[in-house]
Order: structure tokens, then C-alpha cells, then sequence
């Protein structure tokens, strides 16, 4: 497939960076010559330094015969003449773009993207990705990672392992003896910073990050399985009244069950903003880092505190400092990969990587075979892929005993006409079914060519 991708910040960097790595043809165009120096130099992809939306600089980034363009520039604007380019210009069949201002993602103006009109196939918007992203966390407050899968029947959970787990030390074939109807299968394991998929020979050990895929009927009984325990968010503290903060707030606000939240926001016209969308919520102007402000916010008696400014040191600070004054909870909204080592150490209980949510949303709709949805894994170090089987699906038919899987490969879940199943090495894959597997970048590829459709099948 060739792609041509606009933009070489973080998130066209990593889109290239999967990409290329499976094989693709690849053009990244930015108009910073520096950023597009480092993709080629460090990918397998070729660079053009140029404006996206100039017909000559596609041109000569391959756009006559591109099979897809992703706008990921840090311009709305730009992202959507890019495609209105491309498909009028050079007929690109597919045309992805990142938006971020909230006015034009708004449902009652998504007439806008007709083919007719301004044609862009899929929409990615980060701040609505990042503050579900949050509100998932939210949800589950003993997991550092949360995703769910299975239309919600199933949930990817990221548990880590404290001295006192009752199942320490247990090899995790003995864990499917000693569970026997618990519907829940390690997939990953992170330890002293290399993510693997496990052996049924391998045990799990205090400050494990694990990984589980489980039926979300199942999700209690799991974490109290593995040490944790649930507890409800009632007071809620928001650190950045911004898209994010804002959209979860709106959010929190919305639901059935009453969720006191306040928003602390250092910019007096975006605090202005913010009180006047909301209504339920408490707006406090001023500085998330000063104490007195926290205090204020009730910091001391809050379930949860989410640091979601537009500054990664400021939140992992602000996150700090809310545990040191009596926040039961704290998640850390970071956009660089390196921090998040500090997480554990400056005992923050959960990140979101922006990123990493982007990056999934558009991975999501540019595999290959009957995908349905694919979450990335720290720093694009694995993906985890719920894909439909087709008939003419290689592993259709087969027992995933029988199917060659790569070793860092493992199948998580399995829904059969809406139930979802614990997968063995005896439960056959049928056409029709959807499964959700984990496996590590390298293996993807493959992955990709078990769950493609033979030509025949159109």
C-alpha cells in the first residue's frame, strides 16, 4: 500500500514508523526540513520537505498513484485542503484527518465531509479520543490502562502488581486451573521495561505490569483476583479546563450516578469558557500547582484528581503534588514516552499517552482484513487487534491450537454470535467470530495476513 502521510510530529512519526515497518511505501511531507531529515533518516520511508496542501509538493511526494493520504499537521485548516486536494487533484481513494477545534467536529455540521463537499473519509479528533481515553481510566481506577473491546463485552485491563497479589509467583497455567470459569487471559507482561506476550510456563512477579483481556462481567472478579480493589469516584478534581478537561467534565456532568467535579484552569478566559459550558461544575481560576488552589478545589477528601494541561511537566507536577495533599487517585496526561517510567516512582496511578490514543484511532481504520479496532501498547511497542474471521480468513475453520502464530502473538478473547468466550488451544475460530489478539509490532504483519480476505471472497 502507498500512503503518504502529512506531517512528521509525534503522530506522523509513529503512524510512519508502523507503517513502514510492515512493509509499506511511505512519503512523510512536512514543511520543517528538520523533522522530515529525521523520519527519513531514521525510518524506512522517503521525506519531502513542502506545505501538505500544495498540489506540487503532493506531486512530487507520489500523490497520482497514492492509495491513501493521512493529514496529521498541526493545522485543522491545512489537514482539510490537504484532502480536498488529494481527492480532487489526484482522485486519493482514502483521506484521513486529524481536526482538533471542537466546532468542527460538532455532529449537526459532520455534513461538511460529504464527497460532495469537503471529502475526508475519517475524522480523528485527539482531544475527544484523549478525554474518553480519561473518562476509561476513570472508570476503573485500580488499572494504570483501560480499553474496551467487543462492543464493551470485553475489556483490556493494565494491572500492576503489588507485593500483596494473591496469585504472586504463580505460573499461569496453574491460574486457568485454579480460575476455572474466570473469563480473563493475561496477554502482556511488562517487566524492568521490556513488554513480551507470556508462556503458560511464566510466572507473574511484584512490579509486573500485566496486561488481561476479560469479559466485562468478569472485570471485578479479576482485579480482586489480582490485588485490587474497585471503589466508586464521587469527588473528582480537573487540572486544565481546556478541550480535554472540558469534554470530560461535560461528561461526568451528564451522568446518572452524581459525580462532584471541579476544574482548576490558569487561563482566565479559557476559566470563563468553561464555567459558561458547564453547569453543575465548579470553575476555580488559578494555578494547578499552588497548594492553597488544590485545598481549595478539596483536593484532600478527592477520588481522583486528572491533570490534563496542555504542559507534561506541569501535569506530572500537578499530579504530585494532588497525591501529597490527600488525592486517593491521580492520572497524568503526558505526550512524551519518556516520563512515563517516572509514573510508578512519583506514585502516579495512571497515564494517558495522546499520542498513543491518536495513533490507535487511525491505525484502526487502515489495517487490513475485517478490522474492528486496535489500541496501541506503550510506545507502539505492541498492538492489541479485534478483528471480524471471514470465511476465506487462512485461520477460519482451524482450532488456535492448529494456528501457526508468531511467539509474541497471543489470542486474548473470542465472541461467538455475541458471547464471549475464553479462548484454549481447543476452541476452533469460526467464520463470523470476532477475536481480539495482542501482538508485539514485529509480529504484526503476520497477524495482518491471518486475518486477510483472499481475493475470491469479492
Amino acid at each position: 500500500m502507498k500512503v503518504i502521510i502529512c506531517g512528521a510530529g509525534q503522530v506522523g512519526w509513529q503512524i510512519a514508523r508502523h507503517l513502514s515497518g510492515e512493509r509499506n511505501d511511505v512519503t512523510v511531507v512536512d514543511s520543517n526540513a528538520d523533522l522530515v531529515r529525521r523520519a527519513a533518516d531514521t525510518l524506512d520511508v522517503q521525506g519531502i520537505a513542502g506545505f501538505a496542501s500544495y498540489p506540487d509538493v503532493l506531486e512530487r511526494a507520489g500523490a497520482r498513484d497514492a492509495d491513501m493520504i493521512i493529514a496529521a499537521t498541526h493545522s485543522d485548516e491545512v489537514n482539510m485542503v490537504t484532502c480536498q486536494v488529494a481527492h480532487s487533484v489526484f482522485s486519493i481513494r482514502r483521506k484521513i484527518a486529524r481536526l482538533r477545534a471542537k466546532s468542527y467536529l460538532d455532529a449537526i455540521y459532520s455534513d461538511l465531509y460529504r464527497r460532495d463537499h469537503l471529502p475526508i473519509d475519517v475524522v480523528i479528533s485527539p482531544e475527544r479520543e484523549v478525554a474518553e481515553a480519561a473518562l476509561q481510566r476513570l472508570s476503573a481506577p485500580a488499572t494504570f490502562d483501560i480499553e474496551s473491546f467487543f462492543d464493551g463485552k470485553a475489556q483490556l485491563l493494565g494491572i500492576t502488581i503489588d507485593e500483596d497479589c494473591p496469585v504472586i509467583n504463580t505460573p499461569l497455567r496453574q491460574l486457568t486451573d485454579l480460575f476455572s470459569t474466570l473469563r480473563a487471559i493475561v496477554v502482556g507482561i511488562r517487566r524492568d521495561g521490556r513488554l513480551f506476550a507470556p508462556a503458560a510456563g511464566d510466572q507473574i512477579y511484584a512490579q509486573d505490569d500485566c496486561y488481561l483481556l476479560a469479559d466485562t462481567v468478569d472485570m471485578a472478579r479479576t482485579l480482586e483476583i489480582f490485588g485490587k480493589t474497585q471503589t466508586k469516584q464521587e469527588r473528582v478534581v480537573i487540572i486544565g479546563g481546556g478541550n480535554v478537561g472540558l469534554g470530560v467534565a461535560r461528561a461526568l456532568e451528564s451522568r446518572t450516578d452524581r459525580v462532584r467535579v471541579k476544574v482548576i484552569e490558569r487561563n482566565r478566559a479559557c476559566a470563563e469558557r468553561a464555567a459558561d459550558a458547564l453547569d453543575r461544575t465548579i470553575v476555580l481560576h488559578g494555578d494547578g500547582l499552588d497548594a492553597g488552589i488544590l485545598e481549595e478545589a478539596g483536593i484532600t477528601n478527592a477520588d481522583a484528581v486528572l491533570a490534563v494541561t496542555d504542559d507534561d511537566k506541569t501535569n506530572l507536577l500537578a499530579a504530585v503534588r494532588a497525591k501529597a495533599l490527600g488525592a486517593k487517585m491521580a492520572i497524568c496526561l503526558t505526550n512524551d514516552p519518556t516520563l512515563i517510567p517516572l509514573m510508578g516512582p512519583l506514585d502516579i496511578d495512571a497515564y494517558i499517552n495522546p499520542r498513543a490514543t491518536t495513533v490507535s484511532s487511525i491505525l484502526r481504520h487502515i489495517r487490513q482484513g475485517r478490522v474492528r479496532g486496535v489500541y496501541s501498547l506503550g510506545d507502539a511497542e505492541a498492538e492489541v487487534i479485534e478483528a471480524q474471521v471471514l470465511g476465506t480468513s487462512p485461520i477460519a475453520g482451524k482450532r488456535i491450537g492448529d494456528i501457526s502464530f508468531p511467539e509474541g502473538v497471543l489470542v486474548g478473547a473470542v465472541m461467538k454470535s455475541g458471547t464471549v468466550v475464553k479462548p484454549t488451544g481447543a476452541t476452533r475460530i469460526d467464520e463470523g467470530d470476532v477475536i481480539a489478539i495482542f501482538s508485539m509490532a514485529a509480529d504484526v504483519p503476520e497477524v495482518e495476513r491471518l486475518l486477510q480476505v483472499s481475493i475470491d471472497f469479492f
